[in-house]
């Protein structure tokens, strides 16, 4: 294994586009539209909590992805975080480039998908009153902060920790 520096990039919703959606205040009374988490959770029961975590430091090692849920996390208090990231993967055995063909990779969920490449995984910084909304499929890690403790809100299906001990 060898330890690879990544350099952040502010989550704004320009940059963080091909992974998801920034999701930042809007007056009270506007109506919905693409700046609103545009959400996926007909897999399942929606579960939306305070998930409390403690000593995730600034590095990870692993990274996973949520193949029936698209995932909302955001800092209780507007505190700065980091998630790194890769483009979603999941595909059937036919959509997958030739040259990509050998790294095809089936869970124990039964869907298909090709792990990222170390080359294809970004860090992001999230601060301030936002919270980001991952595509269906986005790899991720974290979140990962400097301080010892943090609060997050987070919205997934009730079952994600279940599953994601069962299947990728």
């Amino acid at each position: 294994m060898r330890e690879v520096k990544l350099k952040p990039i502010e989550a704004t919703p320009e940059t963080f586009r091909d992974f998801g959606q920034v999701i930042e205040a809007s007056p009270d009374g506007d109506v919905f539209g693409p700046k609103d988490a545009q959400l996926d959770l007909s897999r399942g029961i929606p579960r939306f909590y305070i998930m409390h975590l403690e000593d995730r430091p600034l590095k990870f090692s692993d990274i996973t992805h949520h193949a029936s849920v698209t995932q909302c996390l955001g800092s209780i208090g507007g505190h700065p975080w980091y998630l790194g990231v890769a483009k979603p993967s999941i595909a059937a055995p036919g959509e997958v480039k030739d040259e990509a063909t050998e790294n095809l990779k089936q869970s124990r969920c039964g869907h298909f998908y090709v792990p990222p490449a170390l080359d294809d995984v970004y860090v992001f910084r999230i601060s301030g009153s936002k919270f980001v909304k991952l595509h269906w499929g986005t790899w991720h890690a974290g979140p990962l902060f400097r301080a010892d403790k943090m609060d997050f809100y987070n919205l997934e299906l009730s079952n994600t920790n279940l599953n994601w001990t069962l299947c990728d």
